[in-house]
Protein backbone atom coordinates (compact mmCIF):
# COMPACT_ATOMS: atom_id res chain seq x y z
CA UNK A 1 0.00 0.00 0.00
CA UNK A 2 2.46 2.32 1.23
CA UNK A 3 4.82 1.59 -2.53
CA UNK A 4 1.73 2.25 -4.33
CA UNK A 5 0.86 5.44 -3.08
CA UNK A 6 4.48 6.99 -2.94
CA UNK A 7 4.72 5.07 -6.28
CA UNK A 8 7.87 3.43 -5.91
CA UNK A 9 8.58 1.07 -8.49
CA UNK A 10 6.36 3.17 -11.09
CA UNK A 11 8.19 5.02 -13.45
CA UNK A 12 7.55 8.64 -13.44
CA UNK A 13 5.45 10.61 -15.99
CA UNK A 14 7.12 13.36 -18.09
CA UNK A 15 4.46 15.24 -18.03
CA UNK A 16 6.70 18.64 -16.61
CA UNK A 17 8.42 18.15 -20.33
CA UNK A 18 4.90 18.73 -22.19
CA UNK A 19 3.86 21.76 -19.75
CA UNK A 20 7.53 23.12 -20.47
CA UNK A 21 6.96 23.10 -24.24
CA UNK A 22 4.04 24.83 -23.52
CA UNK A 23 6.15 27.80 -21.50
CA UNK A 24 8.69 27.77 -24.97
CA UNK A 25 6.28 28.47 -27.79
CA UNK A 26 4.24 31.45 -25.20
CA UNK A 27 7.41 32.85 -24.97
CA UNK A 28 8.06 32.88 -28.66
CA UNK A 29 4.57 34.01 -29.09
CA UNK A 30 5.50 37.00 -26.74
CA UNK A 31 8.71 37.89 -27.90
CA UNK A 32 7.29 37.86 -31.97
CA UNK A 33 4.91 40.88 -30.71
CA UNK A 34 7.59 42.37 -28.56
CA UNK A 35 9.85 42.62 -31.51
CA UNK A 36 7.50 42.57 -34.56
CA UNK A 37 7.73 46.42 -34.19
CA UNK A 38 11.71 46.00 -34.78
CA UNK A 39 11.19 44.53 -38.19
CA UNK A 40 8.26 46.92 -39.17
CA UNK A 41 10.52 50.25 -38.12
CA UNK A 42 11.95 50.96 -41.18
CA UNK A 43 8.82 50.93 -43.30
CA UNK A 44 6.90 52.57 -40.56
CA UNK A 45 9.49 55.46 -40.08
CA UNK A 46 9.26 55.95 -43.79
CA UNK A 47 5.50 55.71 -44.16
CA UNK A 48 4.55 57.49 -40.94
CA UNK A 49 7.55 59.92 -41.48
CA UNK A 50 9.15 59.54 -38.05
CA UNK A 51 12.27 60.54 -36.28
CA UNK A 52 14.82 58.05 -33.98
CA UNK A 53 13.78 59.80 -30.98
CA UNK A 54 10.07 59.32 -32.08
CA UNK A 55 11.11 55.88 -33.19
CA UNK A 56 12.97 55.22 -29.59
CA UNK A 57 9.92 56.42 -27.87
CA UNK A 58 7.68 53.73 -29.85
CA UNK A 59 10.30 51.46 -28.90
CA UNK A 60 10.49 52.00 -25.24
CA UNK A 61 6.31 52.48 -24.58
CA UNK A 62 5.78 48.66 -24.04
CA UNK A 63 8.66 48.89 -21.29
CA UNK A 64 6.33 51.77 -19.49
CA UNK A 65 3.32 49.80 -18.81
CA UNK A 66 5.36 46.47 -18.68
CA UNK A 67 7.68 47.70 -15.77
CA UNK A 68 5.22 49.55 -13.95
CA UNK A 69 2.85 46.84 -13.58
CA UNK A 70 5.60 43.65 -13.07
CA UNK A 71 4.87 43.88 -9.56
CA UNK A 72 0.73 44.17 -10.11
CA UNK A 73 1.65 41.54 -12.35
CA UNK A 74 3.25 39.15 -10.07
CA UNK A 75 1.17 39.54 -7.21
CA UNK A 76 -1.73 38.44 -9.17
CA UNK A 77 0.49 35.61 -10.24
CA UNK A 78 0.12 34.45 -6.64
CA UNK A 79 -3.86 35.13 -6.70
CA UNK A 80 -4.97 33.70 -9.85
CA UNK A 81 -4.98 30.16 -10.92
CA UNK A 82 -2.75 30.32 -14.21
CA UNK A 83 -4.92 28.29 -16.27
CA UNK A 84 -7.28 31.49 -15.99
CA UNK A 85 -4.68 34.18 -16.23
CA UNK A 86 -2.51 32.97 -18.96
CA UNK A 87 -4.69 32.42 -22.08
CA UNK A 88 -6.30 35.43 -20.74
CA UNK A 89 -3.30 37.85 -20.74
CA UNK A 90 -2.42 36.00 -24.34
CA UNK A 91 -5.25 36.97 -26.08
CA UNK A 92 -5.48 40.61 -24.61
CA UNK A 93 -2.13 41.97 -25.45
CA UNK A 94 -2.30 39.50 -29.12
CA UNK A 95 -5.85 41.84 -29.82
CA UNK A 96 -3.50 44.85 -29.41
CA UNK A 97 -0.98 43.41 -31.41
CA UNK A 98 -3.29 43.05 -34.45
CA UNK A 99 -5.18 46.22 -34.11
CA UNK A 100 -1.33 48.17 -34.69
CA UNK A 101 -2.07 47.15 -38.48
CA UNK A 102 -5.40 49.13 -38.65
CA UNK A 103 -4.05 52.35 -37.06
CA UNK A 104 -1.89 55.34 -38.95
CA UNK A 105 -0.51 58.01 -36.03
CA UNK A 106 2.47 58.58 -34.03
CA UNK A 107 0.44 58.43 -31.09
CA UNK A 108 -1.95 55.14 -31.55
CA UNK A 109 1.18 53.13 -32.04
CA UNK A 110 1.76 54.32 -28.77
CA UNK A 111 -0.78 53.46 -26.99
CA UNK A 112 -1.05 49.99 -28.43
CA UNK A 113 2.77 49.34 -27.18
CA UNK A 114 1.47 50.44 -24.49
CA UNK A 115 -1.40 47.85 -23.99
CA UNK A 116 0.67 45.16 -24.98
CA UNK A 117 2.87 45.84 -21.87
CA UNK A 118 0.07 46.12 -19.89
CA UNK A 119 -1.15 42.21 -20.81
CA UNK A 120 2.34 40.65 -21.12
CA UNK A 121 3.50 42.16 -17.47
CA UNK A 122 2.28 38.73 -15.71
CA UNK A 123 3.94 36.43 -18.17
CA UNK A 124 7.18 36.20 -16.89
CA UNK A 125 5.85 35.85 -13.75
CA UNK A 126 3.32 33.20 -14.30
CA UNK A 127 6.84 31.49 -16.62
CA UNK A 128 8.42 31.35 -12.98
CA UNK A 129 5.77 29.74 -10.87
CA UNK A 130 4.86 27.41 -13.05
CA UNK A 131 8.20 26.34 -13.17
CA UNK A 132 8.66 26.40 -10.19
CA UNK A 133 5.42 24.24 -9.04
CA UNK A 134 6.64 21.47 -11.90
CA UNK A 135 9.93 21.07 -11.75
CA UNK A 136 12.15 19.74 -8.66
CA UNK A 137 15.23 22.61 -8.11
CA UNK A 138 17.62 20.95 -8.99
CA UNK A 139 16.09 20.58 -13.16
CA UNK A 140 14.75 24.36 -12.83
CA UNK A 141 17.46 26.47 -14.47
CA UNK A 142 17.57 23.47 -17.47
CA UNK A 143 13.83 24.24 -17.36
CA UNK A 144 14.66 28.30 -16.84
CA UNK A 145 17.15 27.89 -19.74
CA UNK A 146 14.94 25.49 -22.29
CA UNK A 147 11.57 28.16 -21.68
CA UNK A 148 14.19 31.48 -22.11
CA UNK A 149 15.08 30.16 -25.12
CA UNK A 150 12.32 30.12 -26.69
CA UNK A 151 12.61 34.34 -26.97
CA UNK A 152 16.56 33.61 -29.17
CA UNK A 153 16.16 30.48 -30.83
CA UNK A 154 12.10 31.65 -31.70
CA UNK A 155 13.57 34.95 -33.09
CA UNK A 156 16.36 33.37 -34.78
CA UNK A 157 13.94 32.08 -37.40
CA UNK A 158 10.96 34.35 -36.96
CA UNK A 159 13.65 37.59 -37.70
CA UNK A 160 14.11 36.19 -41.18
CA UNK A 161 10.04 34.75 -41.64
CA UNK A 162 8.90 38.26 -40.40
CA UNK A 163 10.81 40.11 -42.68
CA UNK A 164 9.66 37.61 -45.63
CA UNK A 165 5.88 38.64 -44.11
CA UNK A 166 7.06 42.14 -44.56
CA UNK A 167 7.87 41.60 -47.72
CA UNK A 168 5.22 40.32 -49.26
CA UNK A 169 2.23 41.78 -46.68
CA UNK A 170 3.43 44.90 -45.88
CA UNK A 171 3.84 45.98 -42.15
CA UNK A 172 0.40 45.99 -41.72
CA UNK A 173 0.01 42.46 -42.40
CA UNK A 174 2.84 41.59 -40.06
CA UNK A 175 1.32 42.84 -37.32
CA UNK A 176 -2.18 41.49 -38.09
CA UNK A 177 -0.77 38.19 -38.78
CA UNK A 178 1.02 37.95 -35.62
CA UNK A 179 -1.55 39.04 -33.43
CA UNK A 180 -3.90 35.73 -34.80
CA UNK A 181 -1.05 33.37 -33.94
CA UNK A 182 -1.25 34.64 -30.45
CA UNK A 183 -5.25 34.12 -30.52
CA UNK A 184 -5.35 31.03 -31.20
CA UNK A 185 -2.10 30.12 -28.84
CA UNK A 186 -4.30 31.30 -26.18
CA UNK A 187 -6.78 28.79 -26.62
CA UNK A 188 -4.67 25.62 -26.70
CA UNK A 189 -2.86 26.50 -23.60
CA UNK A 190 -6.42 26.73 -21.89
CA UNK A 191 -7.47 23.48 -23.47
CA UNK A 192 -3.89 21.54 -22.80
CA UNK A 193 -2.48 23.30 -19.35
CA UNK A 194 -3.12 21.60 -15.57
CA UNK A 195 -1.63 22.48 -12.41
CA UNK A 196 0.36 19.30 -11.31
CA UNK A 197 -2.39 17.99 -8.62
CA UNK A 198 -5.17 18.64 -11.29
CA UNK A 199 -3.20 17.22 -14.31
CA UNK A 200 -5.10 14.38 -15.54
CA UNK A 201 -2.17 11.84 -16.40
CA UNK A 202 0.64 12.59 -14.38
CA UNK A 203 1.50 9.83 -11.67
CA UNK A 204 1.88 9.77 -8.40
CA UNK A 205 6.34 8.52 -8.72
CA UNK A 206 6.45 12.37 -10.92
CA UNK A 207 4.47 14.30 -8.23
CA UNK A 208 6.77 12.83 -5.77
CA UNK A 209 10.07 13.64 -7.59
CA UNK A 210 8.82 17.25 -8.18
CA UNK A 211 8.24 17.56 -4.56
CA UNK A 212 11.50 16.27 -3.43
CA UNK A 213 10.77 14.59 0.22
CA UNK A 214 8.99 16.71 1.51
CA UNK A 215 5.73 15.02 1.84
CA UNK A 216 4.78 11.91 3.52
CA UNK A 217 2.95 8.82 2.05
CA UNK A 218 -0.14 9.88 3.04
CA UNK A 219 0.30 13.46 2.15
CA UNK A 220 1.10 12.03 -1.30
CA UNK A 221 -1.93 10.24 -1.47
CA UNK A 222 -4.62 12.98 -0.92
CA UNK A 223 -2.78 15.18 -3.03
CA UNK A 224 -3.14 13.09 -5.99
CA UNK A 225 -6.25 11.41 -5.17
CA UNK A 226 -8.14 14.32 -3.72
CA UNK A 227 -8.95 17.68 -4.78
CA UNK A 228 -5.93 20.49 -2.75
CA UNK A 229 -6.44 24.09 -2.76
CA UNK A 230 -3.93 26.50 -2.10
CA UNK A 231 -4.61 29.49 0.11
CA UNK A 232 -2.73 32.72 -1.35
CA UNK A 233 -1.25 33.69 1.92
CA UNK A 234 -1.86 37.87 2.60
CA UNK A 235 0.58 40.11 1.65
CA UNK A 236 1.79 42.15 4.64
CA UNK A 237 4.40 45.01 5.03
CA UNK A 238 6.86 43.14 6.42
CA UNK A 239 6.89 41.21 3.00
CA UNK A 240 7.41 44.34 0.68
CA UNK A 241 9.99 45.54 3.47
CA UNK A 242 12.00 42.06 2.83
CA UNK A 243 11.07 42.45 -1.19
CA UNK A 244 13.00 46.01 -1.37
CA UNK A 245 15.85 46.05 1.53
CA UNK A 246 17.45 42.97 0.40
CA UNK A 247 20.98 43.88 -0.94
CA UNK A 248 20.77 39.93 -2.36
CA UNK A 249 17.51 40.70 -4.07
CA UNK A 250 18.99 44.37 -5.41
CA UNK A 251 21.47 42.35 -6.83
CA UNK A 252 19.89 40.65 -9.09
CA UNK A 253 17.47 43.79 -9.68
CA UNK A 254 19.98 45.58 -11.29
CA UNK A 255 21.83 42.91 -12.94
CA UNK A 256 18.32 42.09 -14.59
CA UNK A 257 18.35 45.55 -15.57
CA UNK A 258 21.98 45.09 -17.06
CA UNK A 259 21.02 42.30 -18.38
CA UNK A 260 17.88 43.57 -20.71
CA UNK A 261 20.02 46.65 -21.65
CA UNK A 262 21.59 44.33 -23.84
CA UNK A 263 18.40 42.44 -24.74
CA UNK A 264 16.35 45.41 -25.30
CA UNK A 265 19.01 46.67 -27.77
CA UNK A 266 18.53 43.11 -30.55
CA UNK A 267 14.59 43.20 -29.12
CA UNK A 268 14.49 47.11 -31.08
CA UNK A 269 17.11 48.82 -32.44
CA UNK A 270 18.98 46.03 -34.06
CA UNK A 271 17.31 45.63 -37.37
CA UNK A 272 17.96 49.24 -37.64
CA UNK A 273 21.08 48.94 -37.20
CA UNK A 274 22.35 46.96 -40.17
CA UNK A 275 19.81 48.32 -42.52
CA UNK A 276 20.36 52.08 -41.75
CA UNK A 277 23.44 52.13 -40.13
CA UNK A 278 25.58 49.14 -42.02
CA UNK A 279 23.86 49.62 -45.27
CA UNK A 280 22.70 46.08 -45.63
CA UNK A 281 19.55 45.24 -47.58
CA UNK A 282 16.34 44.61 -45.45
CA UNK A 283 16.04 40.42 -46.27
CA UNK A 284 19.79 40.10 -46.09
CA UNK A 285 19.32 41.82 -42.62
CA UNK A 286 16.57 39.82 -41.92
CA UNK A 287 18.99 36.67 -42.37
CA UNK A 288 21.76 38.07 -40.72
CA UNK A 289 19.44 39.11 -37.52
CA UNK A 290 19.22 35.84 -36.55
CA UNK A 291 23.25 34.82 -36.33
CA UNK A 292 23.00 37.03 -32.79
CA UNK A 293 19.93 35.07 -32.05
CA UNK A 294 21.18 31.46 -32.53
CA UNK A 295 24.34 32.58 -30.64
CA UNK A 296 22.17 33.69 -27.84
CA UNK A 297 19.87 30.60 -27.74
CA UNK A 298 23.53 28.41 -27.26
CA UNK A 299 24.46 30.45 -24.99
CA UNK A 300 21.13 30.55 -22.44
CA UNK A 301 20.96 26.14 -22.95
CA UNK A 302 24.43 25.61 -22.00
CA UNK A 303 24.15 28.10 -19.09
CA UNK A 304 21.13 26.63 -18.29
CA UNK A 305 22.69 22.23 -18.86
CA UNK A 306 25.89 23.28 -17.22
CA UNK A 307 24.55 25.01 -14.05
CA UNK A 308 22.06 22.24 -13.38
CA UNK A 309 25.09 19.27 -13.71
CA UNK A 310 27.22 21.29 -11.86
CA UNK A 311 24.56 21.32 -8.82
CA UNK A 312 24.01 17.53 -9.28
CA UNK A 313 28.08 17.02 -9.16
CA UNK A 314 27.90 18.62 -5.59
CA UNK A 315 29.72 22.19 -7.00
CA UNK A 316 28.36 25.05 -4.45
CA UNK A 317 25.83 27.27 -6.01
CA UNK A 318 27.96 30.10 -6.18
CA UNK A 319 29.78 28.64 -8.63
CA UNK A 320 27.20 26.84 -10.33
CA UNK A 321 24.18 29.69 -10.31
CA UNK A 322 26.41 32.75 -10.82
CA UNK A 323 29.34 31.99 -12.81
CA UNK A 324 27.57 31.50 -16.06
CA UNK A 325 25.99 35.08 -15.81
CA UNK A 326 28.82 37.05 -14.65
CA UNK A 327 31.29 35.29 -17.61
CA UNK A 328 28.10 35.56 -19.97
CA UNK A 329 28.09 39.67 -19.39
CA UNK A 330 31.76 39.91 -19.59
CA UNK A 331 31.56 38.90 -22.92
CA UNK A 332 28.95 40.92 -23.78
CA UNK A 333 31.09 43.67 -23.43
CA UNK A 334 32.72 42.29 -26.82
CA UNK A 335 30.07 44.25 -28.37
CA UNK A 336 32.37 47.59 -28.39
CA UNK A 337 34.21 45.74 -30.67
CA UNK A 338 31.56 46.19 -34.02
CA UNK A 339 32.99 50.14 -33.48
CA UNK A 340 36.19 49.09 -34.77
CA UNK A 341 35.50 47.20 -38.32
CA UNK A 342 33.59 47.72 -41.55
CA UNK A 343 33.46 44.33 -42.13
CA UNK A 344 29.59 42.72 -42.16
CA UNK A 345 31.34 39.37 -40.84
CA UNK A 346 33.23 41.19 -37.73
CA UNK A 347 30.27 43.38 -37.07
CA UNK A 348 27.44 39.94 -36.78
CA UNK A 349 30.86 38.03 -34.98
CA UNK A 350 30.90 40.94 -32.54
CA UNK A 351 27.34 40.85 -32.36
CA UNK A 352 27.04 37.37 -31.93
CA UNK A 353 29.81 37.28 -29.02
CA UNK A 354 27.83 39.60 -27.13
CA UNK A 355 24.24 38.09 -27.23
CA UNK A 356 26.15 34.39 -26.68
CA UNK A 357 26.89 36.18 -23.60
CA UNK A 358 23.46 37.74 -23.10
CA UNK A 359 21.95 34.20 -23.42
CA UNK A 360 24.74 33.01 -20.72
CA UNK A 361 23.27 35.18 -18.52
CA UNK A 362 19.67 34.61 -18.55
CA UNK A 363 19.29 31.94 -16.16
CA UNK A 364 19.12 34.35 -13.87
CA UNK A 365 15.34 33.92 -13.10
CA UNK A 366 16.70 30.77 -11.27
CA UNK A 367 17.67 33.77 -8.28
CA UNK A 368 14.19 34.02 -7.79
CA UNK A 369 13.48 30.34 -6.75
CA UNK A 370 16.67 30.22 -5.14
CA UNK A 371 16.87 33.95 -3.05
CA UNK A 372 12.62 34.11 -2.55
CA UNK A 373 10.65 33.57 0.58
CA UNK A 374 8.57 30.70 -1.20
CA UNK A 375 4.96 32.54 -0.28
CA UNK A 376 6.77 35.67 -2.19
CA UNK A 377 7.66 33.78 -5.26
CA UNK A 378 5.72 35.68 -7.37
CA UNK A 379 6.33 39.33 -5.69
CA UNK A 380 9.78 39.10 -5.83
CA UNK A 381 9.50 38.13 -9.60
CA UNK A 382 7.28 40.79 -10.35
CA UNK A 383 9.96 43.16 -8.55
CA UNK A 384 12.88 41.49 -10.32
CA UNK A 385 11.14 41.87 -13.87
CA UNK A 386 9.93 45.29 -12.96
CA UNK A 387 12.96 46.16 -12.70
CA UNK A 388 14.98 44.64 -15.49
CA UNK A 389 11.83 46.01 -17.61
CA UNK A 390 12.64 49.62 -16.88
CA UNK A 391 15.31 48.75 -19.56
CA UNK A 392 12.74 48.95 -21.88
CA UNK A 393 11.28 52.06 -20.90
CA UNK A 394 14.77 53.74 -20.97
CA UNK A 395 17.22 51.83 -22.97
CA UNK A 396 15.74 52.24 -26.61
CA UNK A 397 14.83 56.06 -25.55
CA UNK A 398 18.52 56.49 -25.18
CA UNK A 399 20.02 54.71 -27.72
CA UNK A 400 17.44 56.88 -29.83
CA UNK A 401 19.13 59.92 -28.92
CA UNK A 402 22.85 58.71 -28.89
CA UNK A 403 22.00 57.79 -32.43
CA UNK A 404 20.11 61.05 -33.40
CA UNK A 405 23.19 62.46 -35.14
CA UNK A 406 23.85 59.21 -37.07
CA UNK A 407 26.43 57.90 -35.01
CA UNK A 408 25.69 54.32 -33.59
CA UNK A 409 29.24 53.52 -31.78
CA UNK A 410 28.25 55.81 -28.57
CA UNK A 411 25.21 53.49 -27.88
CA UNK A 412 27.16 50.20 -28.34
CA UNK A 413 29.65 51.79 -25.77
CA UNK A 414 26.78 52.33 -23.64
CA UNK A 415 25.77 48.63 -23.78
CA UNK A 416 28.78 47.37 -22.81
CA UNK A 417 29.17 49.43 -19.67
CA UNK A 418 25.73 47.97 -18.24
CA UNK A 419 26.99 45.07 -19.26
CA UNK A 420 29.89 45.57 -16.95
CA UNK A 421 27.68 47.17 -14.05
CA UNK A 422 25.48 43.81 -14.21
CA UNK A 423 28.94 41.76 -13.62
CA UNK A 424 29.37 43.82 -10.49
CA UNK A 425 26.33 43.96 -8.96
CA UNK A 426 26.32 39.70 -8.81
CA UNK A 427 30.07 39.46 -7.84
CA UNK A 428 29.64 42.56 -5.02
CA UNK A 429 25.96 42.07 -4.15
CA UNK A 430 23.82 39.03 -4.42
CA UNK A 431 26.77 37.19 -1.87
CA UNK A 432 25.87 33.70 -0.76
CA UNK A 433 23.06 31.79 -1.94
CA UNK A 434 20.31 31.52 0.10
CA UNK A 435 16.65 32.07 0.82
CA UNK A 436 16.12 35.97 2.14
CA UNK A 437 14.53 35.97 5.75
CA UNK A 438 11.64 37.57 5.99
CA UNK A 439 11.60 40.85 7.92
CA UNK A 440 9.80 40.07 11.58
CA UNK A 441 6.87 40.97 12.24
CA UNK A 442 6.63 44.20 14.68
CA UNK A 443 3.75 44.28 16.84
CA UNK A 444 2.37 47.00 19.08
CA UNK A 445 2.05 47.27 22.16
Amino acid sequence: MISNVLGVGEKPTKKRFQVLTLIFISVVINYMDRTNISVAASALTEELSLTSVQMGLIFSAFGWTYSILQIPGGLTVDLVKIRILYPFILTAWSIATLVQGFISSFSALIGCRMVIGVFEAPSYPCNNKIVTSWFPENERASAIAVYTSGQFIGLAFLMPVLALIQSYFGWRGLFIISGIIGIVWAAIWYIFYRDPHDHPSINKAELKLIQGEEHTAKSLSQEKDSPVVDIPQKITKQDFATVFSSKKLWGIYIGQYCLGGTLMFFLTWFPTYLVEYRGLDFIKSGFLASLPFLAAFCGVLVSGFTSDFLVKKGISKEVARKAPIIFGMFLTIFIVGANYTDDTFWVITFLSIAFFGNGLSSIAWVFVSLLAPKHLVGLVGGCFNSIGGLAAVTVPIIIGFLVKDGDFKPALLFIACLAAIGSCAYLFLVGKIEQVPTQPVIKSE
